[in-house]
Parts: C-alpha cells; sequence; structure tokens
C-alpha cells in the first residue's frame, strides 16, 4: 500500500552505562543479551543478519523507541573526532558494523564479530518480512523521486507491507518539527531514514520521543539502492571488502574524499589500539 506524498520538500552483554547528550540527558537503552564489544572508541553488537531481524522484531513487540545505527570506517573516524556522535552511537539499541574494514579490524584486535550486518541488507531483510509481522513501514529521506521508488517497489513486490507514509530528505531547519511530527502521525513500526551521516543519527536522536516509532533505522545511500539508482557490488566484490572502491568508481566525485580521506584515518586508528595492547616487555 502506498501513500500520497505526506509532505513537500525542498530541493561484552550489556550497555556500559548512560551516555551524556549535549544537553546534558542520558542516552541509554536497555541491556541487551547480546555481546557488546568496544572497538576504536565505539561499541558493536556481534549480531549476524537474522539474529539482528529477530532483535529488531522483539524491539517492536516491546514498544518503546528503539534507535539502530551501522558503523562503517567513515562513522568510526567521524566519532573519534565527535564525542556527541560517539554517545549517540552507544546509546543506540543495536549497533551492527556495516563495513568489511571494521569486521578485520575486531579480528584483528581480539575480539572477532562474526559477519558484517549492512544497512541495505537489513532494510532489505526487514521490508520483505514486514507484512507477515503486521509492521508499518515510514520512509524518509534522498530525492522525491527515489524515495517515491522506493515506495513504489514495496508495493510492487511486497503488496502486504503497509507503506504508513514517505518524504524527501529535504527541509528548512524550521520545517524539522512538522516533519517528526507527520512521522509520528502515521503511526509507523519501523522508521527508515536515507540521509547522510552525522545528520541522520543527530535527527533521530534529537527526535525519536516525539517520533514514537518502535523502531529507528539510519540507512544511508541504501534508498538510492533499493530504487535502482545506484548499482551494489557484485556478492564476490562485497566478499573481497572491495564494495567501497565499487561505489567509488560510480560516483568518483562524490565518494573520493570519504573513502580515500578516511581510509588512512581509519588505519591509524586501528594501528595505534593494536600497538596499545601490546603486552608490555619485561624490564
Amino acid at each position: 500500500m502506498v501513500p500520497t506524498h505526506g509532505s513537500a520538500g525542498h530541493d561484552p552483554r550489556r550497555y556500559h552505562g548512560p551516555m551524556p547528550h549535549a544537553d546534558g540527558s542520558a542516552l541509554a537503552p536497555t541491556p541487551r543479551p547480546w555481546r557488546r564489544i568496544p572497538l576504536l572508541g565505539v561499541h558493536v553488537d556481534d549480531l549476524t543478519l537474522t539474529e539482528t531481524v529477530d532483535a529488531v522484531d522483539t524491539l517492536i513487540a516491546e514498544r518503546g523507541v528503539h534507535q539502530h545505527v551501522v558503523v562503517n570506517v567513515a562513522k568510526i573516524v567521524a566519532a573519534s573526532r565527535d564525542p556527541h556522535l560517539r554517545a549517540i552511537i552507544d546509546a543506540c539499541t543495536i549497533i551492527n558494523a556495516d563495513g568489511q574494514p571494521v569486521v578485520w579490524a575486531s579480528r584483528l584486535l581480539g575480539s572477532p564479530l562474526r559477519e558484517r550486518v549492512t544497512g541495505v541488507d537489513l532494510m532489505d531483510r526487514l521490508i520483505a518480512s514486514a507484512g507477515a509481522r503486521g509492521h508499518r513501514v515510514y520512509l524518509l529521506g534522498a530525492r522525491p523521486d527515489v524515495v517515491r521508488a522506493v515506495a513504489e517497489r514495496i508495493a510492487r513486490e511486497h503488496p502486504a507491507t503497509v507503506v504508513a507514509g514517505y518524504r524527501d530528505g529535504y527541509w528548512h531547519p524550521d520545517e524539522e518539527p512538522g516533519v517528526a511530527e507527520g512521522i509520528a502521525a502515521a503511526h509507523a513500526d519501523i522508521l527508515f531514514v536515507a540521509i547522510g551521516s552525522p545528520t541522520k543519527e543527530r535527527f533521530l536522536a534529537r527526535w525519536k520521543d516525539t517520533l514514537g516509532t518502535p523502531f529507528v533505522m539510519g540507512v544511508g545511500g541504501s534508498f538510492d539502492v533499493y530504487a535502482g539508482r545506484v548499482r551494489r557490488a557484485p556478492v564476490w566484490v562485497q566478499r573481497l571488502g572491495l564494495e567501497w572502491l565499487f561505489r567509488l568508481l560510480q560516483e568518483p566525485r562524490r565518494m573520493w574524499r570519504r573513502y580515500l580521506g578516511d581510509a588512512p584515518r581509519f588505519a591509524a586508528l586501528v594501528v595505534r589500539s593494536w600497538w596499545a595492547r601490546r603486552p608490555a616487555r619485561p624490564r
């Protein structure tokens, strides 16, 4: 079911204590029965894709508001410079490793994650299963034509999945309260937010209580992939950890700074962490 466009837009096992918001309030999820490991200044949950989907079902059944985030090279580098972003990430109920280099780093540093869980894969699984589970979804972000194409594909391929509403990701700051209120009025169970980082993490942390949506998830550029505007790398390229290169070759002007600029900084964080954990030499 696809509604009309709702708004015009312009072009170890538990959480390690509450993290402070910029206003001093606490951002802390309920402790969860899965392994959360410290990694390069943030934390990551050791969950497979299937386990994550099952965890989302449980969280929606519990109601409340639960924020999900994926971490990749760019986000870990950004968090190393931004304590507020780091606090938002660590306060999320589920934190998945999106980038293969993050999984490799976890293995090198002695706390191996079992697998990579990308935002686009998780979004795809949740959309596909939403109808059978009675979950309504809301789509926020990307250009108007892209988000509309996502809603139309859902209606075409998953007719049992109800799209409770959608709108593009372009608005004036003064419009933001109205955007949040519009999402709340849709009474969705899952909110996908396809805007850039760290904007989406800050938006969700700022408005998630107003939204009242049980599961909120930033999905970055996943709408472009789902709508067919951007091709995803073949599976064999993904398994080699070279999906970033495939994306860079498709959009060099847009992606070169993100991938090539952050890679040396990420490598430096890994080397520094590896060096710090070496056993001390006896004197």
